[in-house]
């Protein structure tokens, strides 16, 4: 991995940081790629039960792309070809087959946004704002419209998106940008603890349910429950489920065997 990206595996939780502070943690191309690279890694190490991404320093979480590409005098079909690795990012997201969290330890800003917004749960800390600035630069958060979307009220987002303003992590929360927010003190306490919760499930059973949850939101009806009806057969074949129901009745805690 490049310096500007951190990866480490601990106890099941692989961590992935964005490690450019001094530039708000925003997203180049070396970024992006390494980005994807890592999600990948994690996904396809056993060893991983959870995923962690974060941001270096204390106020901003990510600031969104790097500017300078976007006035660099750059062919236009290289820009094109460049926004691919978002596009990869945003779709690996949801086929990871494990749980993410974003721990959002500063402002969450435009393309930021999409990061946290494709993590599984997010966790702000006190203080960190959400917005959509790019309005104000002549741009407009295409990339992200997507997944802010399917994740808040539609007049919300466009009030972010139109008038290019922040919220606070408060506000941020109460219209579903966000699960939480922990006071600074408490923050790394917080993500570890939903970190170690998150790894401590069944992995088959994780990947079974994860990959539930993101293909039925965009299916018909009567064709999500089919898929979600099937999904559940597979449950029943699992060794996992027979041990997560005997350590129930058993009151303790159980053993997964991951088939």
């Amino acid at each position: 991995m490049p310096e500007e990206l951190l990866y480490e595996v601990v106890d099941g939780v692989a961590t992935v940081t964005l490690n450019r502070p001094d530039q708000r943690n925003a997203l180049n191309g070396d970024l992006l790629a390494a980005l994807v690279d890592a999600m990948k890694q994690a996904r396809d190490d056993d060893d991983v039960r959870a995923v962690v991404l974060t941001g270096a320093g204390d106020k901003v979480f990510c600031a969104g792309a790097d500017l300078g590409g976007f006035a660099a005098e750059t062919p236009l079909v290289e820009k094109h070809f460049a926004s691919d690795l978002f596009l990869e990012f945003f779709s690996l997201m949801p086929k990871l087959g494990k749980p993410s969290l974003c721990a959002a330890n500063g402002h969450v800003l435009a393309g930021g946004m999409g990061l946290a917004l494709s993590c599984d749960l997010v966790i702000v800390r006190e203080g960190a704002r959400f917005g959509t600035p790019e309005i104000n630069v002549g741009a407009f958060p295409y990339m992200i419209m997507a997944l802010i979307y399917r994740n808040v009220p539609r007049k919300k987002v466009n009030e972010m998106m139109l008038l290019g303003e922040q919220i606070s992590a408060e506000d941020a929360v109460a219209c579903g940008l966000a699960n939480k927010v922990v006071p600074v003190n408490e923050f790394d306490d917080a993500v570890a603890d939903w970190a170690t919760r998150l790894a401590s499930k069944s992995p088959v059973l994780m990947r079974l349910g994860h990959d539930a949850m993101y293909r039925q939101q965009d299916m018909a009806f009567e064709d999500a429950l089919e898929m979600l009806r099937s999904q559940l057969s597979l449950t029943f074949s699992t060794e996992d489920i027979r041990e997560g129901v005997s350590a129930f009745f058993e009151k303790r805690d159980p053993e997964w065997k991951g088939r």
